[in-house]
């Protein structure tokens, strides 16, 4: 890349020639991952992150190209680097270059424009907002290229990130021919990699074990493009993958050698959030293996650096990763305080998928929940994960609403297995007043602490107790856990009494 500097530097060119060559070069140099290279790049048009480029006396199409590429460039320096606000400044000078675009009548500028600012939503986890943005980009990119790949793929994982696989598979199997006619080594081994992760959701899911053998050469064939754009940061994201689906196969040992290597190249090009984003993969990876007490600190430090960056999809991940670490090492409370800031970031973004796993994840790892939090983690659970298409999920939830009907069932004292209840059947109005009574009296008297005449006054039947020793006499002898006369006979003695 250094020859193409000095190349760059040595051309007596134009400046609006100048500037459209640093943009195709840094362009050149992001889909190698090579972010510093990029940046040197543009450094004569623009100084660093967080600052505008310099736009004076170039033609409005050339500033509309170089805002998108300093947008773009932007967004993944900013991520990589943990810069905060970078997301927002990356929005607004992507923003900016559709506005001129539009102005100049260039629709397929504004498409390709488009394109990157959703993934910059998506990105945030606001998924719906980038489902439209791709969606109308597509609308406009009618010709078939990298430029349509692109928003293809991201299309494709947005409906991946909201659990909807069939949808993001049939995007990647119906635009299969355009996807192996490009050229450009990293949108292809993006486009294996996103396939991968399809079939290997949908494996589970929709309980089709061949789709696992799929995914593994698929990743195989994404790395191998990867390796040919020279692009490290994606290969370490493939080598994160493998490790994740080895993982789901209990093949621990694999697993870890595949994880390791994906830090160890996250380290290497200094990318904190993908080191973050690793380490929630190799602190799963110990929950696996049964081993919560060494998973915790890994998990906690990968919640902290995500805290930090504006990927909140990402941290709702790691919360979840680390609620289930402290939840199986005995800290339960901080295990539900942290499910539930998972919750709020996911509803913060948009991202109901994420914030309906962690309320299900809430009360499977939680063992005494209150009834309230229980209840509504379930409701939220259940309206969240609508449009999750896998299996296992729904099978989880299933098993959850057995957790909730076992507590509340505990609570009201009934019977386990009434299927009677669910019956027509006839019945006796008297006793069926008794039973609803007895009822009330029961829980009047757990509030007092068995104290009669307190509870008495808890009913509204004031100092007199007459009324409840009878009631509650009625109850005991229908339990029969004391003798005692008749109702009626007894009825009869306060008459007698009064």
């Amino acid at each position: 890349m250094k020859t193409t500097w000095a190349k760059l530097d040595s051309l007596h060119l134009t400046p609006n020639a100048n500037a459209s060559r640093r943009v195709q070069a840094a362009f050149e140099c992001k889909d190698r991952g090579d972010y510093g290279g990029a940046q040197t790049v543009m450094r004569p048009l623009w100084k660093r992150v967080g600052e505008r480029p310099d736009t004076n006396g170039l033609e409005p199409s050339v500033v509309a190209e170089l805002l998108l590429c300093v947008g773009v460039l932007t967004r993944w320096i900013g991520s990589k680097n943990q810069i905060k606000g970078s997301e927002s400044v990356a929005r607004d000078l992507i923003t900016e270059s559709i506005t001129l675009y539009a102005g100049l009548g260039d629709a397929r500028k504004v498409a390709e424009a488009r394109s990157e600012l959703a993934y910059c939503y998506w990105r945030a986890g606001a998924l719906d907002e980038a489902r439209i943005m791709f969606g109308e980009a597509l609308e406009r990119l009618t010709t078939q290229g990298n430029t349509r790949a692109n928003a293809l793929l991201g299309l494709s994982v947005v409906e991946w990130a909201a659990s909807r696989y069939n949808e993001s598979l049939k995007i990647l199997t119906d635009n299969a021919p355009l996807f192996k006619g490009i050229t450009n080594h990293t949108i292809k081994g993006f486009y294996h990699n996103t396939l991968a992760m399809v079939l290997r959701k949908l494996a589970r899911a929709e309980n089709r074990p061949a789709y696992l053998q799929r995914a593994v050469s698929e990743y195989h064939q994404a790395d191998n493009q990867f390796k040919l754009a020279r692009n490290i940061p994606f290969r370490a994201d493939v080598k994160n993958n493998v490790g994740n689906l080895l993982r789901e196969l209990s093949r621990f040992k694999q697993a870890r050698k595949y994880l390791d290597e994906a830090r160890r190249l996250a380290v290497s090009i200094k990318d904190r959030v993908l080191v973050a984003q690793f380490d929630d993969s190799r602190a799963s990876l110990l929950i696996a293996q049964r081993r919560p007490a060494e998973a915790e600190p890994i998990a906690r430090d990968s919640v902290r650096a995500l805290e930090r960056t504006e990927y909140k999809c990402l941290l709702a991940d790691s919360l979840i990763t680390h609620g289930i670490a402290l939840a199986r090492t005995g800290r339960q409370e901080q295990a539900q305080f942290t499910f539930q800031r998972a919750v709020e970031v996911g509803r913060e973004v948009g991202a109901h998928n994420k914030a309906g796993l962690a309320a299900l994840t809430l009360i499977e790892e939680i063992d005494q929940l209150p009834a309230e939090i229980l209840t509504a983690a379930y409701e939220q659970a259940g309206e969240w994960l609508t449009s999750c298409q896998s299996q296992d999920v729904w099978l989880r939830f299933i098993t959850a609403g057995k957790k909730l009907a076992q507590q509340l069932r505990a609570e009201s004292g009934a019977s386990e297995g009434s299927t009677e209840l669910l019956s027509n059947q006839s019945c006796y109005m008297p006793e069926e007043v008794l039973k609803f009574e007895r009822r009330l009296i029961s829980q009047a008297l757990a509030k007092a602490d068995g104290r009669v005449t307190h509870a008495a006054t808890l009913l509204g039947v004031g100092s007199s107790t007459a009324r409840l020793h009878y009631r509650n006499a009625a109850h005991r002898l229908d339990q029969g856990t004391d003798s005692y006369p008749s109702p009626r006979k007894e009825a009869n003695m306060k008459e007698a009494h009064y």
